[in-house]
C-alpha cells in the first residue's frame, strides 16, 4: 500500500512541498509514497513550483483506509475529516505538539526549527539520499518562505545552514533576491475576494474548548490593503459568526517593517488585549515585531482561553 504524503488545510508552500521532498525520500528508501494536498495551491506556493518545474500535488481530502505520514501539522483541526479511519504512519513537523494520536507506534520528526523542509533535509543527510536539483529548489524556497527571508524569530541557524546547502544543491546564487521576488508574488492581492484572503494562509485551532481561526497575510507593503481593508474587516466577523468561532484574526505582516497588523473579531476582545497586553482601536492594533504566528501569537493566546 502506497503512503500518501500530505499537509494541513488551507496549504502553504511549506505543506505542500514538504509532502512533495518527504514523497521523494520515502521512495528512494523503498516506501512507496505519493504526494497530496488538502487544497488549492496559493499564488506563492504555484511560483515556487512552476519555477522549479513541479505540477501541483494529488488533491486528496478523503484518507479512509490509507496509510498517511503528516507533514507540517499535527493538529486534528488541520487534518482530513477522516483521518481517525486512516493508519498515521509518520509526523514531519515544526510546529507545538498538536492532538493527533494513533493506535500504533508512528515516526515521528518533531524539531523547534523554522520550517519543515528543514527537517526533511535531515532526514535525507540521515538515510544519506541525494537530493535532486529540482527537489532541493522547491526545499529551499519553502524555508525562505516559512522564516521570511531569515527574518522570523521561527528561525534558526539550522534553518539558514539548509538553505545554504540547497541553493548550492539547486544552483541558485542569490536565495535572498529569490527570496523577496517570492514575497512579491505573496503580495499580490488585486481581484481577491476578502474571504480567499483570509483563507489564504489560515488555520484552526482548539484553544481549551474555544475555537479560533488565525489567517496570516505577508507582504511587503502594507499599503496594498488601504482600500479593501473594510472588507477584510467585514468579512473576518461573517467567518467567525459562520464557523462559530469565539475569535478570528487576521495578521497582515509588513516584512519590511518587520511586524503586523491584527485584525480581530471576537466574541469578547478582552481575551485578545489581555494576552498581548494591548487595546484595539476599532478591532485592530499594531504588534511591533511580530512575524510568527507560531512562534509569537498562538503562545500567548492559548493560555488566555485557560
Amino acid at each position: 500500500m502506497a503512503i500518501y504524503t500530505c499537509g494541513h488545510t488551507t496549504p502553504d508552500s511549506d505543506s505542500i512541498c514538504s509532502a512533495i521532498s518527504l514523497a521523494y525520500l520515502l521512495n528512494k528508501i523503498g516506501r512507496e509514497a505519493i504526494p497530496a494536498r488538502q487544497g488549492e495551491p496559493n499564488p506563492e506556493t504555484k511560483f515556487i513550483l512552476e519555477k522549479f518545474g513541479f505540477e501541483a500535488p494529488l488533491l486528496k481530502t478523503q484518507f479512509a483506509g490509507e496509510e498517511l505520514f503528516i507533514t507540517d501539522y499535527s493538529d486534528k483541526g488541520q487534518a482530513p475529516a477522516d483521518i481517525d479511519e486512516s493508519t498515521v504512519v509518520g509526523i514531519v513537523d515544526h510546529h507545538k505538539l498538536g492532538d493527533i494520536t494513533t493506535s500504533a507506534p508512528l515516526e515521528c520528526w518533531i524539531r523547534p526549527v523554522g520550517c519543515t523542509n528543514t527537517i526533511v533535509k535531515e532526514m535525507y543527510d540521515y538515510h544519506g539520499v541525494e537530493i535532486p536539483a529540482d527537489i532541493a529548489g522547491i526545499m529551499m524556497c519553502a524555508i525562505l518562505s516559512d522564516t521570511v527571508i531569515f527574518k522570523s524569530p521561527t528561525c534558526t541557524d539550522i534553518d539558514i545552514k539548509v538553505v545554504r546547502e540547497l541553493a548550492e544543491i539547486c544552483g541558485v546564487e542569490d536565495f535572498g533576491a529569490l527570496g523577496m521576488e517570492m514575497f512579491k508574488v505573496k503580495s499580490q492581492v488585486e481581484g481577491v475576494s476578502a474571504r480567499d484572503l483570509i483563507l489564504r494562509d489560515y488555520k484552526p485551532f482548539d484553544m481549551h474548548g474555544n475555537q479560533v481561526g488565525i489567517g496570516q497575510l505577508e507582504v511587503v507593503d502594507l499599503a496594498i490593503f488601504d482600500s479593501i481593508k473594510d472588507d477584510l474587516e467585514s468579512d473576518l466577523e461573517d467567518l467567525r459568526v459562520e464557523h462559530n468561532l469565539h475569535t478570528a484574526c487576521l495578521l497582515l505582516t509588513d516584512i519590511m517593517k518587520e511586524g503586523s497588523e491584527v485584525i480581530v473579531a471576537s466574541a469578547d476582545n478582552s481575551i485578545f488585549e489581555n494576552a498581548f497586553d494591548v487595546q484595539l482601536e476599532d478591532g485592530k492594533v499594531w504588534l511591533d515585531g511580530c512575524l510568527s504566528r507560531k512562534k509569537q501569537i498562538i503562545p500567548f493566546l492559548e493560555p488566555a482561553f485557560a
